[in-house]
Formats: structure tokens, sequence, C-alpha cells
């Protein structure tokens, strides 16, 4: 029976792993695409998100937002942090061992970098209600859904906001027409945000 109940768990685990394969395989090969934009490119493509974003009512009606430092020529948001500052409260992740917290951005003298390379702010802990969440991700797809860094952080942070609008942000490249590998439990974003459209 014991033996018998090992095979059950391990051929349950058999769908789990052949998804986060897919993901992995498919994450090398979108994060090679960003990792050659040269930085004309992503300033360029990152201000047309930002204009977009601008636009938005979620964004105009937003007092608390959560964005991103960041990396390997990701969609570069930072513009936001100096043009509102002052009219908007902006909060970035710290990430430890198995989670992630938020902490008030307050200018890049604050500015230290974390365990994993990471710039992370040196104020204290955010507690309080977001508004909205501008999501990084390696991939997304048209009905919303994200591979992100591999980590797990935000996906675990983004179950426990149940009343932010988490919008996803990626180059054209990034967003795929075809479903991409997803598990069930994986947050789907509200709405993604790549230079050419917008989806939600």
């Amino acid at each position: 029976m014991l033996f018998e109940a090992q095979i059950h768990d391990f051929k349950s685990w058999l769908p789990w792993l052949r998804i986060r394969n897919e993901q992995r395989g498919l994450r090398a090969i979108v994060e090679q695409q960003r990792r050659i934009m040269t930085k004309e490119e992503v300033a360029t493509q990152s201000a047309k998100i930002i204009s977009q974003l601008e636009q938005m009512s979620a964004f105009r009606e937003a007092n608390v937002i959560l964005l991103y430092y960041p990396i390997h020529n990701e969609v570069d948001l930072r513009p936001l942090l100096t043009k509102y500052e002052g009219q908007k409260t902006f909060l970035l992740p710290v990430t430890h061992r198995h989670s992630m917290e938020v902490r008030p951005y307050d200018g890049e003298d604050m500015m230290r970098k974390g365990r994993l390379g990471v710039p992370e702010p040196q104020t204290k802990t955010y507690k309080g209600p977001i508004d909205l969440i501008l999501v990084p991700g390696v991939v997304f797809d048209q009905h919303r859904h994200r591979i992100g860094r591999g980590g797990g952080y935000y996906d675990k942070f983004l179950r426990k906001q149940l009343t932010a609008k988490k919008f996803g942000v990626c180059y054209t490249f990034q967003l795929k027409k075809h479903t991409i590998p997803h598990h069930v439990n994986e947050p789907k974003m509200d709405r993604i945000i790549s230079p050419q459209q917008t989806i939600g």
C-alpha cells in the first residue's frame, strides 16, 4: 500500500513538473531575446508603455503603486518615480529567502542591493492597501497568464492582494498569442500593457 501511495504521489507531480520544465524552457528563450536589446530600444519601448499607462484611469486614480527596479533590460518604469514624486506613493519589492515584502521608495540614496543583487529601498515595511501593482514578467499571453523570473516571490505576494489592480508590463515579443504553460494557482493579470497593445 505504501508503494502504491508513493506511485500515486509521483504521478500527481508529473503534470506540475512538465509545466515547470516548459516554463523554464520558454523563459530561457525569451530572456535571451530581452538581454540583447540595446539601451535605446529599452528606453523607447518603455516610454511607449509608460505613455499608455498614464492614460489609464487605474493609474491616474491610484495613490499607492507598487512597481519594481528593472534588471536585465526589463521594462523600465523608473521615470514614474521622479515624474510623480510627491503626488503618489511608490513601493518597491524587497525579497527574502522565501517571501517578499514592499517598502516605500524614498530616493536613490536610500537604495541598496539586496540578496538577489537588485536595488531595494532601506525604508520601513509598508503594510497598508495598494491600489495598483505593475508586475514584471518574462512571458505573458493573451489570456493574461504570466511566467516570472522563477523565484515565485510575486506569485505568493499577488495571491494575498485581493483589492489591488495587477497590470503586467512587457515588450511585444514577450506577449504570446498562444496559451503559455501555467499552473492553475498562478495569479492572472487584470491587464497587460505592451508597446503596441493592451489586453484586459
